[in-house]
């Protein structure tokens, strides 16, 4: 089987760098690496010049409207067209923050080989602490903390799970037939948070299975990350906006109500919706 790896990249060189180091020593490379640059030259050469030079990466660039938002769904769809049309069997989307374990492109690419039906694949993400350099060890001496609220299946072991709403796209694998079913990411779902949740969802109500993979786990490097994200709280708001739309429920309450805690975003009972508010200067923690 031909395996795609696609990551989008915007900014984050050194994380991009670590990324393909533990691509260009894991137990398999993969046979096409597209990265997708948005808006950012730099991804280009560093890609070009990195640690999968020789390899056949590609680099794929996507403009950016000027001072809108990052466009991640639709630079995924676009990495995974390129991927495809290179020829690949399955696909791997890995987040430019995940540095692979050395087994994760042959775990992956084994589990679609034997999968029994279509499937999200999801791999365990353990997260690095403060001060890891990741570009500096090598991956097989990685270790982090899983995320607790997902389930952490050993090496070997794949839970399959109908718990839909834990899908997310930092680390996943689909076959190129699982991928044309689903139709790629809802590309009304511009910026952070959302699209994930749209097309697990989506999965869900097609039948397709979620399975957590052990063995394919990623290695997700620390940066600034703000609880609630108040940097995305205009993405947020207007993506589960859409999502209701097409869903008629709404995700990421916990994140909305933490907004709404905070004096930033309000709900509107009466008319079923949730806006922005002006915030306070006060009403912001402190590190966002």
């Amino acid at each position: 089987m031909t395996t795609a790896v696609i990551t989008i990249a915007a900014g984050r060189h050194q994380h991009l760098w670590a990324q393909q180091r533990g691509l260009a020593l894991g137990d398999r490379r993969p046979d096409v690496y597209v990265a997708v640059a948005m808006g950012d030259p730099q991804v280009g050469p560093r890609t070009v010049d990195g640690p999968l030079t020789g390899t056949g990466a590609l680099v794929l660039p996507v403009e950016l409207a000027a001072g809108g938002p990052l466009p991640l769904a639709a630079a995924r769809n676009a990495g995974a067209a390129a991927a495809l049309a290179a020829g690949a069997d399955v696909l791997i989307f890995l987040d430019v923050d995940c540095v692979p374990a050395p087994a994760l492109v042959a775990a992956y690419t084994d589990a679609v080989h034997h999968e029994s039906g279509p499937a999200l694949h999801c791999g365990v993400v353990q997260y690095l602490a403060d001060g890891v350099d990741a570009a500096g060890i090598h991956p097989a001496d990685l270790a982090g903390r899983a995320h607790p609220a997902r389930p952490q299946p050993g090496p070997g072991e794949s839970l399959e799970s109908a718990d839909w709403p834990l899908f997310w796209s930092l680390s996943f694998a689909v076959s190129a037939r699982t991928w044309a079913q689903l139709g790629g990411f809802c590309e009304e779902y511009v910026g952070y948070g959302g699209e994930d949740t749209d097309l697990g969802y989506r999965a869900f109500r097609a039948g397709i299975t979620l399975r957590w993979l052990g063995g394919a786990d990623a290695f997700h490097q620390y940066h600034e990350s703000p609880s609630p994200p108040v940097a995305h709280l205009a993405d947020i708001v207007r993506n589960a906006t859409v999502f209701h739309r097409r869903w008629g429920f709404w995700p990421m309450l916990g994140w909305l109500q933490a907004f709404a805690d905070l004096g930033l975003a309000h709900y509107d009972q009466d008319r079923d919706r949730w806006q922005v508010l002006t915030a306070a200067p006060d009403a912001v923690p402190a590190g966002t």
